[in-house]
């Protein structure tokens, strides 16, 4: 590490409640099952606000500093790495998983769980977030990503990696339900951020797409924005009208329809989208459930139609290793037509989660560049 500084600027949550610092602190010392991570990117939840003012009520041990996902480069790592090197370009991922206790499961710097073990895990080992020069990470948690095929031929950077961040919560769901080429997903709603990114992912997969949602305005966006990276995309739009049975009668004229992947947010928790779409589904079709369900899904015609229904917490560790994959193969749209990023520096942080709550949508995303 003798390139790199002994001390770093870190954005510090000294408690819940309004506001932030910035602290130097020691750069981290890799030992066994860990790397230090220069961050480049950090991505802004479109809720950061909500999480750091209390307003989400996440468990969250303070001080604590804060982040989610990031890319970054390879600074330091311990003796038992094999494969990553120093300089190598790589994806930090949020998802800590006990190596012992598969329950126990914590997003990274923006909760600590439900269970003794993921509360062990992030109070007393992986703690501090990448909302910072250098964070020290699982070295499970570290992705090699082929610099010269996303950087040189696909025309990424960092900035729009770290849309991973979006794209990996869809395609962990769409993975439950080992969604095929050829078939015909509803996403709803779909104008959201997760849930359109769940559109490019479902597309990328070689599925057809009816995306549901109440904003006609957004719907022609998403549409427009998703067709102008991928112009051979098979998407249409279906506008939401509270009318549950309309709205089912105009989801069963497109087809078949096979599966159905929900993001709902927690407003749209009891709105009529998910028990129209799923009414619409063939038997033996499938549904994802990633997002907020306030509402009974589970009666007559989900038992007589022998439906599938998958609850998914974020994605396991072999789905972010195959979407890797994926995007290096050229799957998806290139370069900025795949995300357009809003960057912000560590001070200016607060900016930086206001925007994020109103830049949302597909192919938005909010950053934080240290």
């Amino acid at each position: 590490m003798s390139d790199v500084p002994t001390k770093y600027r870190a954005l510090v949550l000294t408690q819940i409640g309004p506001e932030m610092r910035i602290e130097q602190r020691p750069v981290p010392v890799a030992d066994p099952g860990s790397v230090v991570v220069r961050v480049l990117e950090s991505s802004v939840l479109s809720y950061q606000n909500d999480i750091y003012n209390g307003k989400r009520r996440y468990p969250l041990a303070t001080p604590i500093v804060g982040g989610c996902s990031a890319v970054g480069r390879v600074a330091a790592t311990g003796p038992d790495a094999t494969v990553l090197t120093q300089g190598q370009l790589v994806w930090v991922d949020c998802v800590v998983r006990g190596r012992d206790d598969s329950e126990a499961i914590y997003l990274w710097g923006i909760h600590e769980g439900y269970n003794a073990g993921s509360q062990k895990l992030s109070r007393e080992i992986w703690h501090d977030g990448t909302f910072a020069e250098f964070a020290k990470v699982p070295l499970e948690n570290c992705f090699a990503l082929d610099e010269n095929r996303l950087y040189r031929d696909l025309g990424y950077t960092a900035r729009e990696l770290i849309y991973l961040s979006h794209l990996l919560v869809p395609f962990g769901g769409l993975r439950t339900i080992d969604l095929k080429a050829g078939e015909t997903v509803v996403a709803c709603p779909a104008t959201g951020g997760f849930s359109g990114a769940g559109v490019q992912v479902a597309l990328a997969i070689g599925a057809r797409v009816i995306a549901m949602g109440r904003n006609e305005a957004e719907l022609a966006r998403l549409k427009a924005f998703v067709m102008k990276g991928t112009p051979w995309a098979n998407i249409e739009t279906v506008k939401v009208t509270g009318d549950e049975a309309a709205d089912t009668a105009t989801l069963e004229a497109f087809g078949t329809i096979d599966a159905v992947l929900d993001l709902s947010p927690p407003a749209a928790a009891q709105a009529t989208h998910l028990p129209s779409a799923i009414a619409a589904l063939r038997r033996g079709g499938r549904i994802s459930v990633l997002g907020s369900v306030g509402q009974p899904i589970v009666g007559w015609s989900f038992l007589s139609k022998d439906l599938q229904l998958n609850g998914k917490l974020m994605y396991e560790r072999e789905d972010v290793i195959l979407f890797i994959k994926m995007l290096e193969a050229g799957l998806f749209a290139k370069g900025k037509d795949l995300v357009d990023t809003k960057s912000f520096a560590l001070e200016d942080w607060k900016a930086a989660f206001d925007t994020a709550e109103e830049y949302t949508g597909v192919g938005r995303i909010v950053t934080i560049t240290p």
